[in-house]
């Protein structure tokens, strides 16, 4: 499958998905288009409905897209090579050749209402949850400035409905469950999407919080981003099934093209609005990273250079999203090399500021820690309580 789609020609995709522009009042940049979804982008899984065959976005969304999309790329450039000059130290896992899937998701959730968690890979997410670059970089380098004051670096971020950035492999699912409980519990109406990787797929928690959610039609898509490496190991090589979104089976599930941003937003879409009303669905974003799992992992035993260029001239899902709102006539070629060195000059002043900025304070060491709080927790059944 991948084989394929890394053949296909972008020209001729543009062809085929020319969007159409929709008669609205204004100029251009109020104008709404119409972008239909590349033929394959979806596989079903025990589902008889699926996402629509097309995304009406207007020109300034479509900008903030891209633009969501370039500043998370340039975030995990710069952090790369902060990391090398020694400025970064520990873990640090890098989202670069997956932003599509976190801006396309982002972008569709209700606001104060559907919730995220996520393993390690966060640094975008973060981002799309409203942290600027410079908390971003901030918290990498480990200053005051960070998102977590410092204290939490490449894989502890959080936000009002974003519950981290989880260090322990897989260990996020089942919490994910727990969100997706809390939603259905209130009644609030919204659902959780738990994020993990094609490397925590076969892990027993992952299918226990499937039972569970399914068992009580918890509202939580679980959401494999499947970059087809769990550290150095090809997918192939660890499952006996690569098709991660059947991997419920009594829970439906769906493939997505998570290179193409179209994609990713009609099918977060259609999350939503299913898992609200049936309970569980697991999707697989198929996508790919173009870093190594960590910056530890030199990335050079397991794949070839050849591998990573072809996707990267074929596939990326800031190339496939630039052509296409330049086929929609959203915007000229040059318009974009104005607006990524734009991107390139705010992050590079994000990561002087971040450099900067002092240390987290000797009094934090006992923060954020839980005390003289007397907490209730009621037992068994509703007449024992303990304090």
């Amino acid at each position: 499958n991948t084989a394929v789609m890394a053949l296909r020609s972008l020209s001729q995709s543009f062809k085929a998905l020319q969007p159409r522009a929709l008669a609205t009042a204004g100029a251009r940049f109020s104008s709404s288009f119409v972008f239909p979804v590349t033929e394959g982008s979806f596989k079903q899984h025990k589902l008889d409905v699926a996402p629509r065959q097309e995304i009406e976005l207007t020109s300034d969304e479509c900008w903030q897209s891209y633009k969501d999309m370039m500043t998370i790329r340039r975030i995990e450039t710069v952090s790369g090579e902060l990391y090398r000059k020694k400025h970064i130290r520990g873990f640090c896992h890098l989202y670069s050749g997956q932003e599509a899937i976190c801006v396309g998701l982002n972008s569709q959730l209700r606001p104060n209402l559907d919730s995220i968690i996520t393993a390690y890979r966060c640094h975008g997410w973060a981002y799309m949850q409203g942290h600027s670059a410079t908390a971003i970089l901030a918290e990498l380098i480990g200053t005051k400035l960070g998102c977590s004051i410092g204290k939490g670096g490449s894989m502890h971020m959080y936000g009002e409905h974003f519950y981290g950035g989880n260090g322990i492999v897989g260990a996020q699912v089942p919490v994910g469950a727990g969100i997706g409980f809390k939603h259905r519990y209130t009644e609030d109406g919204g659902v959780c999407f738990a994020f993990y990787g094609d490397g925590a797929a076969n892990q027993g928690q992952v299918f226990e919080a499937y039972n569970m959610a399914k068992l009580w039609n918890i509202p939580t898509i679980f959401v494999c981003e499947n970059n087809k490496y769990g550290m150095g190991t090809h997918d192939f090589r660890s499952s006996a099934s690569t098709e991660y979104y059947t991997r419920g089976d009594y829970v439906p599930g769906l493939w997505v093209d998570g290179m193409d941003i179209v994609a990713v937003k009609a099918a977060t879409d259609f999350a939503i609005e299913f898992a609200h009303e049936n309970g569980p669905l697991v999707i697989e974003f198929e996508t790919y990273r173009y870093g190594g799992h960590s910056m530890s992992d030199p990335d050079t035993t397991y794949r070839s250079r050849d591998d990573i260029k072809q996707v990267r001239s074929n596939r990326d899902p800031l190339l496939q999203f630039k052509n296409r709102m330049i086929e929609a006539g959203i915007a000229q070629e040059e318009e974009f090399k104005e607006v990524d060195k734009t991107i390139r000059a705010a992050v590079q002043a994000a990561s002087e500021e971040a450099l900067a900025s002092a240390l987290p304070d000797d009094s934090e060491l006992t923060t954020h820690i839980l005390t003289g709080e007397t907490i209730t927790v009621r037992g068994c059944d509703p007449f024992t309580i303990y304090n």
